[in-house]
């Protein structure tokens, strides 16, 4: 691997042991996927930030890289935390998981690193230009860096991101490629795909049939970028999807033939199989789960309107950016919601939260990955549709029909 003068100044430890530590590990998996050199970023989103996931044994290789004098180079944000950093005590989170999320935290600080806890960076500042590499961990924000906002970046592990970070610099290899961009799937669909839920339900059918491949969409509507977030999150918890092209919407795919000669084609005919794989049978709904990846501010407001007037009876989380929350109080929307008896839910989400503390026993939601991901995660059982259904399931504390 071929390293510039002040990298090779990096990996000897000349400037600190913690910039050694983190080029050590560029270093390393450069090689094992035959890097020829780095490439610089631009900015870096780390995941690994929920105590849930990370144990003491996280919190202290944490604390001890900050104490090696580790400080990032670049813009970078954290992925969401194990609890609202804010409102932690009126969710029902204990004292002791709190104690330690904020030690979590207060080591990503010591680091240089904002706290600002989202998988959606991109709406709240961090929003990388077209062809900018970057190195993010998150699923579904490296799904929707790559395709969406044509950005490059591998999925990065926690450590590996912040050693990005730290050095200013990620391995070129993967899809920092040109010849790694290629689509190798190409999926016809013949069936309509209209609402958040129909999106994550295709995305978790194709995502368990390409698995880490790329796939090449045709037949798909644009529906906007709600509808392309649910869509990647829904293939990046199903498979290991990374990046995709959609004719005519994503900007790789508008730029020219971004298909490989060898691509396999898929065609999709029925959504049946996906809603009938996220759900559980269920009628009692105990929580309702809005925002996986977190709620922009029009997913707010749609919410909020269809609350006006209502009140809810089972448990309404809305997650999203503390950003985004902060706009949606600006506009009165997190009012609304309250009033209906719903909580606007910032830095956190159903995923890293640790819901075993609350005692709940099923869930709705209209994320494909938040109902993938909750049976094992959190221990619920789920109801997987649209919107509208989540809503009613709320204030009913039925899932209709």
């Amino acid at each position: 691997m071929c390293l510039t003068p002040e990298e090779k100044a990096m990996l000897a430890g000349d400037l600190g042991p913690g910039v050694k530590r983190a080029m050590e590990i560029i270093v390393a998996l450069g090689k094992i996927y035959g890097a020829q050199e780095l490439v610089l970023v631009q900015s870096v989103q780390v995941a690994g930030v929920s105590y849930k996931n990370l144990g003491d044994a996280g919190l202290e290789f944490l604390h001890e890289w900050a104490g090696q004098g580790a400080q990032v180079r670049v813009p970078t944000t954290l992925n969401p935390a194990g609890m609202d950093l804010t409102h932690w005590r009126e969710l029902g989170i204990s004292e002791e998981f709190a104690r330690k999320q904020m030690a979590v935290i207060e080591a990503f600080k010591a680091m240089g690193i904002v706290s600002s806890c989202s998988c959606t960076p991109y709406l709240t500042g961090n929003l990388p230009a077209f062809g900018q590499h970057i190195a993010w961990s998150e699923s579904s924000a490296v799904s929707f860096a790559n395709s969406v906002l044509g950005a490059r970046t591998n999925r990065e592990g926690g450590p590996s991101a912040l050693a990005a970070a730290v050095t200013g610099r990620t391995a070129k290899y993967g899809l920092h490629l040109d010849e790694n961009r290629r689509a190798t799937y190409i999926i016809e669909v013949r069936c309509p795909v209209t609402s958040e839920a129909d999106f994550g339900a295709l995305g978790y059918l194709v995502g368990r049939r390409v698995k880490n491949g790329v796939p090449y969409f045709r037949g798909l509507k644009d529906e906007g970028q709600g509808m392309l977030k649910a869509l990647g999150a829904a293939m990046a918890a199903s498979g290991a999807v990374a990046l995709y092209h959609v004719v005519g919407v994503t900007p790789e795919a508008r730029a020219g033939d971004v298909v490989a000669a060898e691509a396999e084609t898929v065609v999709i005919d029925s959504l049946d199989e996906g809603y009938a794989a996220l759900n559980s049978p269920l009628d009692k709904v105990d929580l309702v789960s809005i925002g996986c990846p977190h709620a922009s501010l029009a997913e707010i407001e749609e919410v909020a309107r269809w609350l006006e007037g209502k009140q809810v009876k089972a448990k309404l989380w809305v997650t999203t950016a503390r950003e985004t929350k902060g706009r949606a109080q600006e506009e009165g929307l997190v009012e609304l919601i309250e009033t209906a008896g719903g909580r606007v839910v910032a830095d956190t989400c159903l995923v890293v939260a640790p819901i075993e503390e609350l005692g709940l026993r099923s869930m709705a939601t209209n994320s494909a990955k938040a109902a993938f991901y909750a049976p094992t995660y959190s221990g619920l059982l789920v109801r997987f549709g649209r919107l509208e259904q989540c809503l009613e399931a709320a204030v009913t504390r039925r899932w209709p029909g």
